[in-house]
């Protein structure tokens, strides 16, 4: 038997739970892997089963015949309660029989390090992703309506960041659920270059043609927008994987994986601005 059909007689065997299958990463990895030929459920709210990591009585259903799930938490690891689901999530997934597992976790974030630590030990075969800020942050929701206004306010100062593309997380994350040599692993991923909040609506604004400016503001004023919004004022404290420097260096968890470089912020601000996401809204 070849391995072409090795690999395809694994694909027809396997069902792969994608959690957050509609959001930047998921809709991406569930993309790939139907390329590839894999049964994927995606897991939300509103899928048939739903799933809800708030109710843990819809994970039995969305876990049925599946082998592997892509994990990913709304609205973030590091926010009250996190950990405590993840664990039991993955208990209940191993028990259910999908023991591979790949989690979406942050960089620098430390309070997601409990919830990495909850999947471990949970006995399944598992991989962690830790990412960057994504690109598609400022195409997809988050920081969107702020582009499309031409400005940007948020309290991180001049401080860094090495954006990765929501591409290249995927990318990570199919290779991940795929292939054993994943397992066990911790991978790290950014972009390849650091930029400031001025650079990258320098960026957003070569790419569109469109001046968008970015203003700094104070951790109080950005917490007062959140209220304002109905927000989680916790939202304000992802900010400080930013603003305290912790994440101002890159690593090269995408060139590991994939054996290819990370793609650069100009790329993926060329191709959303050719897409017509920026264009002024009557």
């Amino acid at each position: 038997m070849t391995k072409n059909t090795n690999e395809t007689q694994t694909a027809r065997n396997t069902l792969t739970l994608v959690i957050g299958g509609n959001g930047k990463t998921g809709r991406r990895v569930a993309e790939r892997l139907e390329a590839r030929g894999r049964a994927v459920r995606i897991g939300s709210r509103t899928g048939e089963p739903a799933f809800d990591w708030n109710r843990p009585e819809t994970w039995g259903p969305a876990l049925e015949g599946v082998d592997r799930a892509y994990v990913t938490y709304h609205p973030d690891l590091a926010f009250p309660g996190a950990a405590d689901r993840i664990g039991a999530f993955a208990e209940a997934a191993v028990a259910a029989g999908a023991r591979r597992l790949v989690l979406l976790s942050g960089r620098g974030e430390e309070a997601a390090r409990l919830a990495e630590s909850r999947l471990r030990d949970s006995g399944a075969d598992w991989t962690v992703v830790r990412a960057s800020w994504f690109n598609q942050n400022f195409d997809e929701y988050f920081f969107l309506d702020s582009v499309l206004a031409g400005e940007i306010a948020l309290p991180v100062g001049d401080a860094v960041e090495a954006f990765v593309d929501a591409d290249d997380i995927a990318d990570v994350v199919v290779a991940a659920l795929t292939d054993d040599r994943h397992v066990g692993r911790t991978y790290e991923l950014s972009g390849p270059r650091l930029l400031g909040f001025a650079e990258v609506a320098a960026e957003l604004s070569k790419a569109t043609g469109r001046e968008i400016a970015y203003v700094p503001v104070t951790d109080a004023q950005y917490r007062a927008v959140l209220r304002e919004h109905g927000l989680p004022e916790e939202f304000a404290d992802l900010f400080t994987l930013i603003s305290d420097g912790r994440n101002a260096h890159l690593v090269h968890g995408v060139e590991e994986v994939l054996g290819r470089p990370a793609r650069d912020f100009a790329d993926y601000a060329r191709e959303a601005a050719a897409s017509g996401v920026w264009d002024a809204r009557g």
